[in-house]
């Protein structure tokens, strides 16, 4: 069987054109076609392996929200006490001051406007009632009668309220125990501060790089008091010399 000619007769287009097509529908070709073969038996082609130098998809990860704050110790600052005695009670009896312990809470001792305000770290570990009743009060007795200060002239305070062993004393200051001691200072209004241990310092706002026993005055409010840092009374109980460097710095910073 032969094409149809590929010349154009003189005769209708359209009927030359329909007659083409109804040859090659007569001749069983329906569909378009190309002169490259295909293979269409063939296994599909694997997909290509990613290069040893691509970069490995980007992971999210996911990224946990901050911790909250921790709680201030005593709650909010304006709920404070604002008067000494208010304080002294406060300070005993509320329980958002510490996470409790095995050691009784003992509280400060003494009057407003004292000659002297003495601060330790933490009660010792023999006290029941009264602040610095063991050999560390023993020691500052004997010493604040060298200096001929009366017991009624101190006014005894912690920055911890209980003895507590191996305080984590940064988290304590990121949860506020400098501003409430500097509260403490601020309502006792005394004339002078001596502190025992190198962790009071900084939350007076001394840089510890100058070393704990560094400490000028307490600036809070408006007031500034002079004030005397010392190592821990079981550091001058240990040693004669120390408590001679004490002696000679307490002559210097009273003089």
């Amino acid at each position: 069987m032969t094409g149809p000619s590929a010349t154009p007769t003189d005769g209708n287009l359209v009927e030359e054109f329909e007659a083409a097509l109804a040859w090659w529908n007569a001749a069983g070709v329906d569909q378009d076609f190309s002169d490259d073969a295909t293979d269409w038996l063939a296994e599909p082609e694997p997909a290509s392996a990613p290069s040893a130098n691509a970069a490995p998809p980007a992971i999210k990860k996911k990224v946990a929200p901050p911790p909250p704050p921790p709680p201030k110790i005593g709650g909010e600052k304006d709920s404070w006490p604002t008067d000494l005695a208010g304080f002294q009670h406060w300070w005993v009896n509320n329980s958002s001051i510490d996470e409790g312990g095995a050691f009784p809470v003992i509280g400060p001792a003494g009057d407003a406007g004292a000659q002297l305000m003495v601060i330790v770290a933490e009660p010792e570990e023999s006290d029941v009632e009264t602040l610095l009743s063991g050999p560390h009060g023993n020691l500052l007795a004997g010493m604040m009668r060298a200096a001929n200060i009366s017991a009624g002239e101190i006014y005894t305070a912690s920055v911890l309220r209980r003895h507590t062993p191996m305080p984590d004393w940064q988290a304590l200051t990121s949860s506020g125990i400098g501003d409430l001691t500097l509260h403490h200072v601020k309502l006792a209004a005394p004339k002078r501060i001596l502190t025992f241990g190198r962790n009071i310092p900084p939350l007076f706002g001394n840089d510890t790089a100058q070393g704990g026993a560094i400490l000028q005055n307490v600036n809070h409010e408006g007031r500034s008091t002079p004030s005397m840092g010392v190592g821990s009374l079981s550091d001058l109980l240990r040693s004669a010399g120390r408590r001679q460097r004490f002696w000679q710095r307490w002559l210097e910073w009273t003089e």
